[in-house]
């Protein structure tokens, strides 16, 4: 799919090289965690798969991917869908009674679960929130993009919360600069949406900063992309053939070219660790 190229780069990274495992005692998920194959767990690129499927397709791809300098970490959908016998979990409950899909899903499961996620990660794992990215095919893009709000506002939250820190007057330089430290909200790194849409209504009166891509085939609702755009400071569409309007056929990009924008996409938003040989994502020639 793309080349890796090495190159030298300037900035830098206050936390761990390697990071710890996470556990399955922190995570209510089943889950498959993958360390960097070059030993610098610089990125966490966490995958959510959608509606019907399993962790396991999408650890392969994560594998696949072999992004430098990151983890990845693909998690199973909490709930068996009823009535199936084969392995098919959805994000939170999507079909009545009748097994007819609901127009108006409640994700908060969903939400709580991939909140206590990201505090297990960056609270006992030391990953900056800002090196965390997530990626999500249909219900769980719409998971992933729910999920960085849900983060953000609770950031927010905290900054407002936060008391003022005192000092006596020789220290009170070093106390101002702790103190904007402590209350710049952190944002994540970065979101991918496969025809995820947004679930809930945009309303924030700062809007999250996370690098948000979508992707999708033309099958999203009208206004899709303006109620991402309320809600997010930097949005990207990519539009693909290969859809039918209102008739809901969503698929994972499936050829170089589809993945190309994905890839230039996260070579600008993935963190790269000073003082190593570093890698920068270029297109290629290569296949998955």
């Amino acid at each position: 799919m793309t080349d890796i190229h090495l190159r030298e780069d300037s900035s830098g990274s206050s936390s761990p090289r390697t990071k710890k495992t996470p556990t399955t005692s922190n995570i209510p998920l089943t889950f498959t965690y993958t360390p960097s194959d070059d030993g610098t767990d610089e990125n966490l690129l966490i995958l959510l798969h959608g509606l019907g499927d399993t962790h396991v397709p999408f650890a392969k791809l994560g594998r696949s991917l072999n992004l430098p300098q990151t983890a990845v970490l693909s998690l199973r959908a909490p709930e068996q869908i009823p009535f199936l016998y084969e392995q098919a979990y959805q994000w939170y409950t999507s079909f009545d009674l009748l097994g007819e899909l609901i127009d108006r899903p409640n994700p908060t499961p969903a939400l709580n679960v991939m909140s206590a996620v990201l505090t297990h990660l960056t609270k006992d794992c030391a990953w900056p929130p800002n090196r965390i990215h997530l990626f999500g095919f249909a219900q769980g893009g719409s998971v992933a993009v729910e999920s960085a709000l849900a983060w953000w506002r609770q950031e927010l939250v905290g900054v407002k919360m936060q008391p003022k820190i005192e000092a006596a007057e020789k220290q009170r330089e070093e106390a101002s600069e702790k103190a904007e430290e402590i209350q710049s909200p952190r944002a994540l790194g970065s979101i991918t949406t496969i025809s995820g849409p947004l679930l809930s209504y945009p309303t924030l009166d700062t809007p999250c900063p996370t690098p948000l891509l979508i992707f999708h085939r033309g099958t999203l609702a009208k206004g899709t992309f303006t109620a991402f755009s309320k809600a997010f400071t930097r949005v990207q569409e990519i539009v693909k053939s290969g859809g039918k309007q209102g008739q809901g056929e969503e698929s994972m990009p499936r050829s170089k070219d589809e993945w190309e924008p994905v890839m230039r996409f996260w070579s600008k938003v993935l963190g790269r660790r000073m003082g190593e040989r570093l890698y920068e994502v270029m297109t290629g020639t290569g296949t998955v």
